[in-house]
């Protein structure tokens, strides 16, 4: 289609390159939720690119019966984490074995498409004001960040467990969530899939990260949150689309600069 326009980490990239040129096989979980309302459907699950395996978000949007928009959200081992180089939480054997379910959900049993996102943004109001008791949730809510079991997770060194989806926000490393998306809401599966930008506090090795994450609602809480996310350099833009196209680089007085992943070619 005319004007098509793809991203792999916010960086627009040229069909033909990138994952066009690396992707060898879809790997052992996939997942495909449908938003007719928006023209738009999504991928989350696990690539292969030859040996290695990175966890993914891709966004498709159509128009017109053709593909317009691509974006993918990708994670990959050893790449940048909220401690610097190698410091992000990586693993397709976990999340293997803790996929998210494959549902469709009784029409009774369904919220509305505007209550599905009312309860996901809440979740980022949380986050943002570090008081869990906003975020509507299930007791026990667990939380899957680049295929890694985040939550409900035993103590280190006979310290306390790591609670829930909404627990221990007293001292998360989060200043605001910004550019918040919803574009898909598929209300059969009663999943929201949210992009936005962390942008975490003074003095942090890296200074935001751009997200997407899949929500399951189940009764009107939050019951599943699974993730992919990368950190981008300083000065990137993202998540580099409407409307949010041009925002979010920082200044080098803000953040430490960070090295600019390799290309894909």
């Amino acid at each position: 289609m005319i004007g098509f326009r793809q991203t792999e980490n916010a960086v627009v990239v040229r069909p033909g390159t990138g994952l066009w040129k690396s992707m060898t096989a879809l790997g052992a979980v996939q997942r495909r939720y449908v938003d007719p309302v928006t023209g738009q459907a999504a991928f989350f699950g696990i690539i292969e690119e030859g040996s290695e395996k990175a966890v993914v978000t891709l966004r498709l949007k159509v128009d017109e019966r053709k593909i317009s928009e691509a974006e993918w959200i990708l994670a990959r081992k050893g790449e940048w984490g909220p401690n610097g180089p190698g410091g992000n939480v990586f693993n397709t054997e976990t999340l293997t074995a803790n996929p998210p379910p494959e549902r469709a959900v009784p029409k009774a049993q369904r919220l509305s498409r505007e209550s599905l996102v009312a309860v996901t943004n809440s979740y980022f109001d949380g986050l943002t004001t570090h008081d869990g008791n906003i975020i509507e949730h299930v007791d026990g809510c667990t939380r899957v960040e680049n295929g890694t079991v985040m939550t409900n997770r035993p103590g280190r060194n006979g310290g306390p467990p790591s609670g829930d989806c909404a627990a221990g926000l007293t001292n998360f490393n989060a200043s605001i969530v910004a550019a918040r998306r919803y574009p898909i809401v598929d209300e059969e599966a009663q999943v929201v899939l949210a992009l936005a930008v962390f942008l975490r506090t003074p003095g942090s090795p890296v200074r935001r990260n751009m997200f997407s994450e899949w929500f399951f609602i189940d009764n009107a809480k939050i019951h599943l949150i699974y993730s992919a996310m990368f950190y981008p350099p300083s000065d990137q833009p993202v998540p580099n689309w409407p409307p949010y196209d041009g925002n979010w680089p920082l200044p080098a007085s803000l953040a430490p600069a960070v090295p600019a992943p390799a290309a894909n070619q």
